[in-house]
């Protein structure tokens, strides 16, 4: 099973640290951020243990495709309304495309953005041409994956249609994919216990080869609430049933799938979780000791 979590970079170690603490919760992926997600500063690439990092994933089987880089929120490429932040945007989107490539991975997950005071279509819109304008200084071995949405305020990308919509509006698709969240479909309206389902229209609407990286996350709220708020794995609405389903499916197993559920009482439930999600047997009281409410 290809299937880890969100993990910290930070001093002294950076990437380096961030394998090691993969590699305690018996990780086989991981995600990060190269730098806190709500700003633009970032250290040098020279001093963000990168070779060390690739030795120690290389000592335990983990391939660099594994690693998973989220690009930080502050990049809204639906934003038409001050041109400011359509220029960070491009700017900073392409820094981090960049740095992606330098890391070592493959995978950079983006959030299609939000519209704010616009319009659903405009938004759509301008994330194409956002997308579009940096074309010229995207880098071959890195893949933007534009991550599904949960619809919550003037957010873009809640529905496959809408995901179609964009990447087929770009000049050059092969440097795109999706990444699925699990608990933002579902609080957009999607049935993750119907899992397949959603394959099968995701594979109609965008083609199932587009699809690089899985969110496994619970939600704690009822299906189409558009709130995004995650749950630990089988304390949510989605359950654990469902979610060990999608963890299984033969038609992904060779896709990374990524835990980002909440901490419980300040300490991460990684470890835990991704042993239950292996064993396919859940005890809420392993979590509840830990704090969990």
């Amino acid at each position: 099973m290809i299937i880890g979590s969100h993990v910290s970079m930070s001093a002294p170690e950076f990437v380096e640290g961030a394998v090691k603490e993969a590699l305690c919760y018996d990780a086989t992926a991981l995600m990060l951020y190269t730098g806190a997600p709500q700003n633009t500063r970032r250290k040098p690439i020279e001093e963000l243990h990168i070779e060390e990092a690739a030795s120690l994933m290389k000592a335990h089987g983990i391939p660099m495709e594994h690693m998973i880089i989220h690009a930080p929120y502050i990049i809204n490429p639906a934003n038409s309304v001050k041109p400011e932040v359509m220029e960070i945007a491009r700017t900073f989107l392409v820094e981090e495309v960049k740095r992606t490539a330098s890391i070592g991975a493959r995978y950079l997950v983006l959030h299609p953005g939000s519209y704010t005071s616009t319009d659903l279509q405009t938004g759509i819109t301008t994330a194409i041409q956002q997308l579009n304008a940096i074309d010229s200084e995207l880098v071959d071995d890195v893949v933007i994956c534009l991550e599904t949405m949960a619809g919550k305020g003037s957010e873009i990308g809640f529905r496959m249609e809408q995901l179609a919509e964009i990447l087929e509006g770009l000049n050059s698709p092969e440097k795109f994919g999706v990444c699925l969240d699990t608990c933002h479909m579902h609080d957009a309206g999607y049935d993750i216990t119907e899992f397949d389902g959603i394959l099968d229209e995701f594979d109609h609407l965008i083609g199932l080869s587009r699809l690089h990286v899985i969110h496994l996350n619970d939600s704690k709220n009822p299906c189409g609430a558009r709130k995004d708020r995650h749950e630990n794995i089988g304390f949510g609405r989605i359950g654990f049933e469902a979610l060990h389903r999608v963890a299984i499916n033969p038609r992904v197993a060779h896709i990374p799938k990524i835990l980002e559920t909440p901490w419980v009482k300040g300490s991460a439930p990684y470890k835990t979780e991704l042993a239950q999600l292996r064993s396919g047997r859940f005890d809420k009281h392993i979590l509840e000791e830990l704090g969990h409410e």
